[in-house]
């Protein structure tokens, strides 16, 4: 240090900053491991979470979870669907090879006694493997259960790793597109009688995609893969989906511009008519197959009164590998009407602004090929169906009921027992026994009545039966009505017809 003097110092203030922030991650590391491992007093401390794309759901949330379900099931069954189950794992080798670019996001489990696991991906694969062990040929169902994925979540706008769908679908001999048109108009139907908003419906064809990837020049072997990149046009700009073809999935630039020029029509039967006579899609009998059945469709959807929320989109194409016909999906927008029926003008494929998208909140399509694949006679199934993304779908209406303060009642409890007097707790006993016994939502609890009245008008309860010493005696319970503050004297026997009038 006598030596070299103020150089040594200068070195070791250097080396002190350089440091600094190597040791305090360190340091940083140490406290999280003595967290886990135990304070001072040698307790463990939990690290309280939900793991990570997984949420928890309080009794308001779940209010309108159970609302969204009812009206979900309730248009499934005016249908006619009946509904079934399926185990929440599979053996892998059911789901390996169904999803595309996507089964790496399947949750593979640990080898349980010879058996290789994984955690369902979707509804619709159990579904096939069901209707191939049990040699069903016919059958409309419903279904509404949790499947897992190893995605990176986006909770805030309803993206989990583990999520309800609820999926319907119509498995057997129908008649072109009349079952196709039916998947559409039961998201219709469920997406306005929710009051989520503005929505439209894209609808494409797989076939069709096929045949405008081969008269644009892709390689049979890059359909699947080019298929994937086309779809996420809805998340992506042009300019990235094309960079993605081009540099990343080896396409040649002429052929992606071909594909641009298309994807970015829009319309109905109109587009669907001009495309059956357009001189490079015409030549192939896949897309002409495929553009035939879309006009069919529009033709069953204007029956079914609906074509206001459809738009024929060539952007869209949904990235399973099941799919063998049509497929539709149905997004959501925030502001003004969706252009459904006009073309797309002097913009690239996903420029258009008249309105903006907020994400899909259902989607399906037809899947012809898939039962076949599990029976052991390669004997076909066709099938068509449609999934509502009902985690998005929870998200908005958690949004809206915040947005407006709606008071949302979290039980169905029709009267509260109270008493102004604390030496009555058998007799409030002895009258919500009666009431539960008639089938009656009662509950009662012994705190002083303001607290009891304040209680039924936060959470909705609407009648209140008071109990007191001279109701006692002349047998009868004043029932007070919240809302209006209106109190009358109902006798014992006709308490229970009369909260049927004041409930209906």
């Amino acid at each position: 240090r006598k030596k070299y003097g103020s150089s040594v110092c200068a070195m070791e203030v250097v080396y002190n900053v350089t440091q600094k922030p190597y040791i305090d991650e360190e340091v940083a590391k140490l406290l999280q491991l003595k967290a886990k491992l135990g304070g001072d007093d040698g307790k463990i401390q939990f690290v309280l979470k939900t793991p990570k794309g997984t949420r928890d759901y309080n009794p308001k949330q779940m209010a309108i979870r159970e609302k969204v379900f009812n009206t979900i099931v309730h248009c499934f069954k005016r249908h006619g669907a009946e509904t079934i189950d399926t185990p929440v794992f599979e053996l892998k080798e059911t789901l390996t090879g169904k999803y595309g670019e996507d089964s790496k996001l399947i949750y593979d489990l640990k080898d349980q006694g010879g058996e290789l696991l994984s955690l369902r991906y979707d509804l619709t694969v159990p579904f096939a493997r069901y209707l191939a062990m049990n040699k069903i040929t016919n059958i409309k169902r419903y279904h509404i259960a949790k499947v897992y994925r190893r995605d990176n979540p986006a909770m805030t706008r309803g993206r989990y790793r583990e999520f309800y769908q609820c999926d319907f679908d119509i498995a057997g001999q129908y008649d072109a597109m009349i079952p196709d048109a039916e998947c559409l108009k039961i998201v219709y139907e469920i997406l306005s009688e929710l009051d989520l908003g503005d929505f439209r419906i894209k609808v494409n064809d797989r076939r069709i995609l096929d045949g405008m990837f081969a008269v644009c020049g892709v390689p049979d072997d890059k359909f699947r893969t080019i298929c994937s990149t086309v779809d996420k046009l809805d998340k992506m700009p042009w300019e990235e989906v094309k960079k993605e073809m081009v540099n990343e999935k080896g396409l040649s630039e002429e052929a992606a511009d071909q594909i641009g020029e298309y994807v970015s029509m829009q319309g109905g039967m109109d587009l669907a008519e001009r495309l059956l006579q357009d001189p490079k899609m015409s030549q192939s009998k896949q897309a002409c197959a495929g553009l035939t059945d879309v006009k069919l469709l529009f033709s069953y959807l204007q029956l079914f009164q609906i074509t206001d929320k459809v738009v024929f989109d060539l952007s869209l194409a949904r990235g399973l590998d099941y799919y063998t016909g049509v497929i539709y999906e149905a997004l959501l927008t925030q502001a003004g009407v969706a252009p459904v029926v006009a073309e797309a003008q002097n913009g690239a494929p996903g420029s258009t602004e008249e309105s903006v998208s907020v994400g899909s909140v259902a989607g399906g399509g037809r899947y012809d090929g898939l039962v076949g694949m599990f029976d052991p006679k390669g004997r076909k199934v066709p099938c068509v169906g449609v999934s509502i993304g009902i985690e998005r779908i929870f998200s908005i209406m958690e949004q809206k009921a915040e947005a407006c303060a709606e008071k949302i009642r979290t039980t169905e409890v029709q009267i509260m027992v109270a008493s102004a007097q604390k030496n009555l707790l058998e007799e409030r006993l002895r009258l919500v026994t009666e009431l539960w016994n008639a089938g009656r939502g009662a509950v009662q609890k012994n705190p002083k009545l303001l607290s009891q009245l304040q209680h039924c008008e936060e959470s909705g309860i609407p009648l209140v039966a008071i109990l007191g010493e001279q109701e006692l005696k002349d047998g009868v319970v004043k029932l007070r009505v919240v809302a209006t503050r209106e109190e009358v004297d109902i006798s014992r026997g006709e308490l229970v017809e009369e909260i049927k009038k004041r409930t209906l």
